[in-house]
């Protein structure tokens, strides 16, 4: 899939046909920037969400609601600008570039706060910053990447600039672990090099990634005011995923929690913690551009609720008896392949449903209700356990989501998806 210059609109794809008159496609510069972007901001990032749980739980001595409460903070209090980041990309026509850049800014500032921040109040206040910045960029980085695509290739584009972000994730924890091994200080010297890392990618954002002209519009496009964001909820297709997304969001296990409890279950060291997201990155990386071409394929929506199965196994897993050595490999095998059959896909069969003068506040609305569910989910999972201890706690995430599997599939989108 060829982009077409800066002359053409962000949402032109150029198509190049064979002697044989078979079509051939690559993926546009535009979503290799980006994933560029992205790898490099997730090595970042990742460096310290691989160390956070333990530095919280066991340097700083937080229980598992406490923890619950930051983790809450740190995943949901992006939903809070996540709409102001759309609205301000499509209200500016064709400014996805700088209000994501703006945020990942942001979030490079927030990590050398880290190295001050001891207790829970200014802890939780720097995560709300850093997740803030992660809000604002979300839906106009996604925007940029849906406009750069043709509908029959979104799927597989989304893939692969999931594919290169989870390649930082893999990177992540891995450059932690070995900081950790190296250094006397290691949290300071993690969060130091975390920030380094980042305003590398902040750099890279505004030299190579280009800044897409805005969508052709007509008089009967909608103007971008939050009012026309909101009434996009009119349409059927984008307020059964919204809806779904939101659901399937309150049963959602936040990562941490899910390598808590490995780490409780097996017994891992805390030296090798670090490690655990390592596997889920890795399935996450090898199978974000097959299942994107796939969902391209067989439906979106197929794919998404497929993802979420694969993620009921691994809960599964998790409560069963088994203990044998392979039983991590299997969970993170299948929590990987949850964010790969889901992470990108869900933003490609969202951006089917919006014109492109709103692509970014459209995208902006699934993201929201499904963040402020993945809020509510840590909150309520650190109470639960808290209260009733971490079996019982997984015990009904599992069932809560399979009831809302359920309802997901009696909901998803009518409308026939097109295929590649």
């Amino acid at each position: 899939m060829y982009v077409a210059d800066s002359r053409a609109t962000a949402s032109a794809v150029g198509a190049v046909r064979s002697p044989a008159g078979r079509r051939r496609t690559a993926v546009a510069p535009t979503v290799l920037a980006l994933g560029t972007v992205s790898l490099i901001t997730d090595v970042s990032s990742e460096m310290v969400t691989a160390v956070l749980p333990l530095y919280l739980v066991a340097g700083l001595g937080l229980s598992p609601l406490g923890f619950g409460l930051l983790d809450g903070v740190y995943n949901g209090v992006s939903a809070l600008v996540r709409l102001a980041g759309g609205h301000l990309a499509d209200r500016g026509g064709g400014r996805h570039k700088w209000v994501a850049g703006a945020g990942y800014a942001l979030s490079a500032a927030c990590k050398p706060l880290l190295l001050v921040a001891q207790t829970l109040t200014p802890i939780g206040l720097v995560l709300a910053v850093d997740r803030a910045g992660k809000g604002l960029r979300t839906a106009p980085r996604d925007a940029l990447i849906s406009l750069s695509s043709t509908p029959e290739t979104r799927g597989r584009a989304f893939g692969v600039h999931r594919a290169m972000d989870t390649a930082g994730a893999l990177l992540g924890p891995l450059a932690a672990f070995l900081v950790l091994r190296a250094t006397v200080d290691g949290y300071d010297a993690v969060f130091t090099v975390s920030f380094c890392v980042a305003v590398v990618g902040v750099l890279v954002l505004v030299l190579f990634v280009r800044q897409g002209a805005a969508a052709p519009r007509d008089r009967s496009a909608s103007r971008a005011t939050l009012r026309a964001a909101f009434a996009l909820l009119g349409r059927r297709d984008l307020r059964r995923i919204t809806v779904c997304a939101l659901l399937l969001g309150l049963a959602t296990v936040s990562d941490s929690f899910v390598y808590l409890l490995l780490q409780r279950r097996l017994g891992v060291p805390d030296r090798w913690f670090a490690l655990l997201p390592l596997g889920t990155a890795a399935a996450f990386l090898l199978l974000a551009v097959p299942l994107g071409r796939i969902a391209d394929r067989v439906g979106r929506w197929r794919m998404f609720l497929g993802g979420h199965l694969a993620l009921l196994l691994a809960y599964g897993l998790l409560l069963s008896s088994w203990h044998g050595p392979a039983l991590p490999y299997a969970v993170l095998l299948l929590h990987g392949a949850f964010y790969a059959a889901t992470d990108g896909v869900l933003m490609a069969a969202a951006a089917d449903s919006v014109p492109p003068e709103l692509r970014s506040s459209g995208l902006a609305l699934v993201q929201t209700g499904q963040a402020v569910a993945r809020f509510t989910c840590s909150l309520s999972f650190g109470a639960a356990w808290t209260a009733w201890g971490d079996r019982a706690a997984l015990t009904g995430s599992a069932v809560a989501l399979a009831l809302c599997g359920l309802i997901a599939l009696a909901l998803r989108p009518l409308a026939p998806e097109s295929p590649a």
